[in-house]
């Protein structure tokens, strides 16, 4: 099955777009975080990232795109343990107000997930962390190894890295972070003696890595600085495997993605002593 991938002019969002057109569309976002930056009195966050406004421009995306259907690919919520009291209804409404809009919405679990499914209206579909596969493209969160029929499948989508281009700062943005999409091509896979092999190999020509969409989100500067912690997973095994290009969410092309070196290792005690002679 053969889809076209298309990010949302101006938005972290993209289409999975098959060439037959009698197939639906999906819409894919990640990384939404409800909650992020809540309290006891504002469990949803502030108003610019409040579990509301993220659903009308997610309903918004939806008309626009033309979509059938919307897939988040992980952390649908920001708490990492468990969902707090204040935020379960918060997550319901949320998902509620996506179901409203009369497409079928899919939830592929993230780091941040754990404890989530319980307060999610029943309509939702969950998928476990090893993703799942929409008409040839394999969607994933990507904080741990996919399933093998996403391995399998011709594209890969996953979130999980909040990726972003450190540009010139302005007034307007002192960090100069901004946002970008990232699009990897992979090398043909070699092939490996089958009694070594833990999972499939990588079968996909291209990887995209989607933007988060909540707008509060960290971001990575991943043309300064390697990810460390829990982003180094996706990308050292995926992004460091093929050739990557950095896009602004205007679809300005920032050219190929450099990939800073893994810092070298640390020796204990400081300075190496000299050996004797």
């Amino acid at each position: 099955m053969e889809t076209r991938l298309e990010p949302v002019p101006g938005a972290p969002a993209l289409v999975l777009a098959p060439y037959d057109r009698r197939r639906p569309r999906t819409l894919v976002v990640a990384d939404v975080h409800l909650g992020l930056g809540g309290t006891r009195a504002r469990p949803e966050g502030p108003p610019e990232g409040s579990a509301d406004r993220l659903a009308d421009e997610l309903g918004r995306l939806v008309r626009t795109a033309r979509a059938d259907a919307v897939v988040i690919a992980g952390d649908a919520k920001h708490p990492i343990v468990g969902t707090p009291p204040p935020l379960r209804p918060v997550v319901f409404r949320f998902f509620g107000a996506l179901l409203e809009t009369g497409v079928p919405v899919d939830l592929v679990l993230g780091n941040h997930d754990v404890g989530i499914v319980p307060h999610l209206p029943r309509e939702v579909e969950v998928h476990p962390a090893g993703g799942l596969v929409r008409d040839g493209v394999g969607i994933f969160h990507g904080h741990r190894w996919p399933s093998n029929p996403v391995l399998r499948a011709p594209h890969l989508v996953a979130g999980h890295l909040h990726p972003g281009f450190r540009l010139a700062p302005t007034a307007d943005d002192p960090e100069g972070k901004r946002r970008c999409w990232v699009r990897v091509e992979f090398p043909a896979a070699a092939v490996r003696p089958r009694r070594r092999r833990r999972h499939a190999e990588i079968a996909a020509r291209e990887m995209v890595i989607v933007p988060a969409f909540h707008p509060l989100a960290g971001v990575e500067a991943l043309n300064r600085n390697r990810p460390t912690r829990g982003r180094s997973f996706l990308y050292r095994r995926f992004l460091a495997r093929g050739s990557a290009r950095a896009y602004l969410l205007d679809g300005t092309d920032l050219g190929p993605l450099p990939m800073p070196p893994a810092p070298g290792p640390q020796k204990r005690g400081g300075a190496a002593r000299p050996t004797a002679r």
